[in-house]
């Protein structure tokens, strides 16, 4: 299942274009910067697309931001952004807080509120006059625009992966690098056409671990139906899921849909497949919400939506493939 309340027609980027939008200070700050720490000059660099206008989905123009002006901390008492809520929020699906001051709707905001996780990812968040604050800076709406949560909405992506390799079962390396191409699993969005890394949003209650099992075989499996042969991908499945892991990201996303009170937060996570013996003969089918879905090298080449290019660069690194 995709993440709800996805934008049309947001532009693709490559992962060298996603280098030089938020800078490679910034990734490379992220990765190893503890995840708590925060500043203005971070702010400025990881508000890019959270500033792009059209809001997705609508006509909606942001109040523009100037760079210098992001960060909370610069005092502009001219700010007064759009307020905009998307018409289907407001109709109140259940995926979707109630507005502010509705009776019975008391949001615990930095904490489990209930079975819906409030806290942020990264660190507290600023709560003006019961209204959360997004952690980064501002973006020029308030409101929730297409997302359901006041406060973080908390999302996961898993990245399957495994080395390519030629017709006798060796690897295949860069001409030019020498390193080994590492290959992920990619759906085609039907929402824009664009392709992306599986994924989407944590229910309330639910484990992340078990988000980015569901997400895989909904989006890129079709839930291990039809295949003639469901049991064993099965197997196949749960010793992947089983394994070690790689935590590749895990914090605030700089996403088109986020606004002054509403962001959105993910977890990224690599499970791999070292010899292939568990992906190689796993039939990939599309779900209900991709288009199609294929094996994708990981290369300075890839087109990706949103920010997930900038996962398949630290996931390259991470694990010495070529890019």
């Amino acid at each position: 299942m995709l993440s709800r309340g996805l934008s049309r027609g947001a532009v693709a980027v490559s992962i060298t274009a996603a280098i030089a939008a938020v800078g490679s200070s910034f990734l490379y700050s992220r990765w190893f910067r503890p995840l708590g720490s925060s500043s203005c000059a971070r702010s400025m660099a990881a508000h890019v697309k959270a500033l792009t206008s059209p809001y997705p989905g609508s006509q909606v123009q942001r109040t523009p931001v100037p760079p210098e002006k992001i960060c909370w901390q610069v005092d502009w008492p001219e700010y007064d952004p759009v307020d905009y809520t998307a018409p289907y929020v407001l109709t109140n699906p259940p995926w979707a807080d109630p507005p502010l001051g509705s009776e019975g709707f008391s949001p615990k905001f930095n904490a489990l509120d209930g079975a819906v996780q409030r806290q942020s990812l990264q660190d507290t968040y600023s709560v003006e006059k019961g209204v959360p604050r997004n952690p980064v800076g501002r973006t020029g709406v308030k409101g929730r625009g297409l997302l359901g949560r006041w406060g973080p909405n908390h999302a996961a992506d898993p990245i399957i992966t495994r080395w390519k390799q030629d017709s006798d079962g060796r690897r295949v390396t860069d001409v030019n690098t020498g390193k080994p191409i590492l290959q992920f699993v990619a759906i085609q969005r039907k929402d824009c056409g664009q392709w992306a890394i599986p994924g989407g949003m944590v229910d309330p209650g639910e484990l992340v671990t078990a988000t980015l099992r569901r997400e895989f075989c909904e989006e890129a499996l079709n839930s291990l139906e039809g295949t003639g042969d469901q049991t064993e991908n099965e197997k196949k499945i749960q010793e992947l899921f089983s394994q070690e892991h790689l935590l590749i990201y895990k914090g605030y996303v700089d996403d088109p849909r986020n606004t002054d009170n509403s962001w959105m937060e993910t977890q990224a996570v690599n499970y791999h497949d070292e010899t292939g013996h568990l992906l190689n003969q796993l039939r990939l089918e599309a779900g209900d919400d991709a288009g199609k879905v294929q094996w994708v090298d990981v290369s300075s080449e890839c087109s990706l939506y949103a920010n997930h290019a900038s996962f398949i660069l630290i996931l390259a690194h991470k694990r010495g493939a070529h890019w």
